[in-house]
């Protein structure tokens, strides 16, 4: 089980090697002890992530990012692409999966909002476009992103502090849910610009995580 994963370090971050006959739900398990044996060597650390040795598809890479987050310190930041159809995949099985999960709790926007535009909304909202530099989203739930998110949004404006930002690509001017801010430049948005993530609030501070598994169930 041990030669099934092999981890190298790289000028931009990791790359893993997986074994390309093993069964997954084996190769799962394999990864979890690799990367917890070698928990104490890499430390807390942000690094981008590359797979390897093995066709996923876009699930099997999110179970992957999410048993290497589980069983050590390393914050993925992002997957590099190896493959010049992986993004293309990944995004189109998010987009359908978000768009499953948010029609049952919220409305759809369907365009992009241009400097000045301001869209408000009674409950969660789906963005099927970005929202460019000047746009501003304001929701009293969720607001979900299916494209760049480059100006302002304002999650859970009623108070409701379990509500959540999400976007393909988090580049906002600001993000606000409930009373927390992160404005563009300030020491904990360097995690934005790493495409698809999700913010949330965690001890009263907002928090941004890279998109995976998890977050599907989240709603």
């Amino acid at each position: 089980m041990r030669n099934a994963v092999v981890i190298k370090g790289n000028r931009s971050g990791m790359t893993v090697f997986l074994d390309k006959d093993m069964p997954f739900e084996d190769l799962l398990l394999a990864v979890a002890e690799k990367f917890r044996e070698s928990a104490r060597f890499w430390g807390s650390v942000q690094m981008t992530l590359t797979f390897e040795g093995r066709e996923l598809s876009a699930e099997e890479e999110f179970e992957l990012v999410n048993v290497i987050t589980e069983n050590s310190h390393i914050d993925v930041l992002c997957l590099i692409d190896t493959n010049a159809n992986r993004i293309e995949r990944c995004e189109k099985a998010l987009n359908e999966k978000l768009m499953e999960l948010s029609a049952q709790t919220g409305q759809f926007y369907r365009g992009t909002l241009k400097c000045g535009e301001t869209l408000e909304s009674e409950a969660s909202v789906v963005i099927i476009g970005d929202v460019g530099v000047g746009a501003k989203v304001i929701a009293k739930g969720n607001i979900i992103v299916l494209g760049r998110l480059s100006g302002t949004a304002y999650a859970g404006v009623s108070g409701n502090e379990n509500t959540v930002i999400a976007a393909m690509e988090m580049m906002p001017m600001q993000l606000r849910i409930c009373d927390a801010i992160i404005r563009h430049g300030r020491e904990k948005s360097r995690k934005m610009g790493h495409g698809p993530m999700v913010a949330r609030l965690e001890n009263g501070q907002i928090e941004l995580q890279v998109f995976k598994k998890p977050f599907l169930n989240f709603f």
